[in-house]
């Protein structure tokens, strides 16, 4: 026996006379079981090049409950507009460094609050979602990793409002950890403080019930770009 199946064995024993949640019990169990390896698992390099590495991205974001929607270029703007109006939502926050095209179009469609007018957690709460870019994205573990730059705004940003919708391009996606790490100690993000995101906000601390939106947003969604 692994040290990992013993491991999972202990977990099973040690809860074995829980009854509430059976099936979260269940989910967290075979998750621990089929994930894959972050060091030396099945990669979308090994699964099918570039597009094995964005459909795992997919399925794997999709599995922490969060919203996937797949565009191309020209169709952002409009994409991100029907998301969130699809949502009912009617405000949104904007970092300053936002593309500017779909800030306009956003502009047309709710109420934008910019990024210098949202100067605390009270303002920030009653606003509805907030848009950004990010740094890049991990297929294997279905993580998006913000370094704040222009267009993600400050920390600040991304946790108060109930929904944040995140825009990443194909090529923003790596296959695993490791090589997230090796491109997020290159010059464009290095120094910056980073974020990583794994689904929407959840904590199972208390009696094994899932809770979301408690320390970050309670909706997630990805929009991912590309290729043509």
């Amino acid at each position: 026996m692994s040290a990992r199946d013993d491991i999972l064995a202990r977990v099973r024993s040690a809860t074995s006379d829980i009854t509430t949640e059976p099936r979260l019990l269940a989910r967290v169990a075979s998750s621990a079981a089929d994930e894959p390896s972050l060091g030396g698992g099945q990669t979308g390099n090994e699964s099918g090049g570039e597009q094995g590495t964005l459909e795992l991205f997919v399925e794997n974001v999709a599995d922490y409950r969060a919203t996937v929607l797949r565009t191309r270029e020209p169709d952002v703007a409009a994409t991100v507009v029907s998301a969130l109006r699809s949502a009912g939502l009617r405000s949104v926050v904007l970092p300053s460094g936002l593309d500017g095209s779909w800030c306009e179009a956003l502009g047309e469609a709710f109420e934008v609050v910019p990024e210098s007018e949202a100067h605390s957690p009270q303002a920030l709460d009653v606003i509805d979602a907030v848009v950004t870019g990010c740094a890049l994205g991990i297929a294997a573990t279905g993580t998006i990793v913000l370094d704040h730059s222009g267009d993600q705004g400050r920390r600040e940003l991304t946790l108060v409002p109930d929904t944040h919708l995140c825009v990443i391009r194909a090529d923003q996606v790596v296959p695993d950890v490791p090589e997230a790490v090796a491109r997020l100690g290159a010059a464009p993000h290095r120094g910056q403080p980073l974020t990583w995101i794994s689904g929407p906000s959840a904590t199972s601390d208390i009696e094994l019930q899932r809770v979301e939106g408690v320390h970050g947003p309670r909706t997630l969604v990805v929009v991912l770009v590309g290729p043509d």
